[in-house]
């Protein structure tokens, strides 16, 4: 083999067509192909459990698609990186950018140690469709508004790039001496509770691929309408597969568009158009996970009880709409995003408990865990982040149960105990008339629990702690 060597690392980027880095390396290279997981630099923002199933079976998948010639190592990405410089004769690294503030940090650090070694490092964009720090406004700044944003900013800025085709006879190496196997890394749970969400999903590039022509198929035509359904298939279901990067959002996005250019592709490619959004919050705002984006909110009256969090934590808040997407966040590592907006707003309002509660129980439960979204999100429905839903905003679990899962299929999906009773008292079966408990075999406060809190007084405890903040304001 008369080719000079090239490591492409691969990071969120678990596929091999229209992946930049690894397209670009393998032009004039020999690639060995590295993949490292990296519990040293990422701290207290390292992989969930759920991420971490996921990982390990994205990376079996990847590892079949490179004919078992990805080289798999645990630790210090620079130290790892520097001991294959060491033993191989490499001239070049590839990578695909992150955008998580620690993995920039960690980075641009190691750029800087390899550049200094003489190593040439190839950094190309395979995760966004527009890199955060060209979306501005006319004076420089970031938007903080997402309509603005995404068809003012995006839609009006340089259109994402075609995707790159998979490379054809790329010569692969393999690190025989060192490398791991995916087992190795012990990323799967010891007690097996990873064994029921596994077939809920098709992990891999060829299941994102899959997963996405499914939804063209027969759920993007009602998606508009549809996605707010929860029992219903009207949504994408990509998102782990775009954090994982088994897809990327340009294919995606240019598969959508080629389906047609109506109302629903648009609305489609505007939820692409959040993940951005998000990403860009993250970019230019460093402690989205931690700080609130609003400083007022950090005066804010929250609880802090702990029976209450874990009812929440259970699904056993004795509000059905909240606990059937709880308990389907647990059976599967993903909500359904409606469901995510009625069990957040549940946390941070008639709770009155912190959001970051909710964004560490997603972190580590859900299979779609990214740092931009998650944080962005939970900021959203606590009303103290950018484009925040105001804080007097109060989803209410009863009607939101009643008006998108009108024939009660979601509910009676993940909390059987209630399956017998009537759509009229489904959603809030604490009011259901004792004869009617009866006929469906059900005791409140023993089969299923009586709510935590009452709804109507735990919306004006909220509304009047948010009182609080507007008088400190004045």
């Amino acid at each position: 083999m008369n080719k000079p060597i090239a490591i492409h690392w691969f990071r969120q980027d678990l596929r091999l067509s229209d992946n930049p880095a690894f397209y670009e390396a393998s032009k004039e290279s020999a690639v060995l192909p590295v993949y490292i997981l990296d519990d040293v630099n990422s701290a207290e923002f390292k992989m969930g459990g759920a991420s971490r199933f996921w990982l390990n079976h994205s990376l079996t998948s990847l590892k079949n698609s490179l004919d078992q010639n990805l080289s798999i190592y645990h630790g210090d990405p620079l130290e790892i990186l520097l001991d294959l410089l060491g033993r191989f004769n490499i001239k070049d690294v590839y990578w695909n950018r992150c955008y998580e503030p620690w993995r920039i940090k960690r980075d641009t650090h190691i750029k800087e140690e390899l550049i200094k070694l003489g190593v040439s490092v190839h950094t190309y964009n395979g995760s966004l469709l527009w890199e955060p720090w060209t979306i501005k406004k006319a004076d420089g700044t970031p938007y903080k508004v997402f309509t603005p944003f995404y068809r003012r900013g995006c839609l009006q800025s340089k259109e994402p790039r075609d995707p790159l085709p998979n490379p054809n006879n790329t010569d692969l190496l393999r690190d025989t001496n060192n490398s791991l196997a995916v087992d190795d890394l012990s990323l799967l749970p010891s007690i097996n509770w990873d064994i029921e969400m596994k077939p809920y999903w098709n992990i891999g590039e060829d299941g994102a691929h899959q997963r996405l022509e499914e939804f063209l198929k027969n759920g993007i035509e009602n998606y508009k309408e549809g996605r707010n359904e929860p029992s219903k298939p009207f949504v994408s279901r990509l998102s782990p597969h775009l954090h994982f990067g088994e897809i990327s959002p340009n294919q995606a996005w240019y598969a959508a568009m080629h389906k047609s250019e109506d109302i629903n592709v648009d609305t489609f490619c505007s939820e692409l158009g959040w993940r951005e959004f998000s990403y860009s919050q993250l970019y230019f705002n460093p402690e989205l996970p931690k700080k609130n984006l609003q400083s007022k909110f950090d005066l804010f009256p929250w609880d802090k009880d702990e029976k209450k969090i874990s009812a929440w934590q259970k699904g056993q808040t004795g509000i059905p709409m909240v606990d059937a997407g709880m308990r389907e966040l647990w059976l599967t590592g993903s909500m359904h995003n409606r469901v995510r907006m009625v069990v957040g707003s549940f946390l941070v309002k008639n709770l009155l408990l912190h959001w970051h509660h909710g964004e560490r129980w997603f972190w580590d439960c859900l299979v779609d865990a990214d740092l931009a979204s998650n944080s962005a999100s939970w900021q959203w429905i606590a009303g103290c982040g950018a484009d925040a839903a105001p804080y007097f905003r109060i989803f209410n679990p009863i009607t939101q149960g009643q008006r998108f899962d009108s024939d009660g299929d979601y509910i009676r999906t993940y909390i059987p105990e209630l399956k017998s009773l009537p759509n009229k008292y489904l959603f809030n079966p604490w009011e259901a008339p004792q004869e009617e408990l009866d006929k469906a075999n059900i005791v409140i406060g023993e089969d299923y629990p009586r709510p935590i809190i009452d709804l109507k007084l735990s919306r004006q405890n909220a509304l009047d702690a948010f009182k609080t903040l507007k008088k400190r304001d004045s």
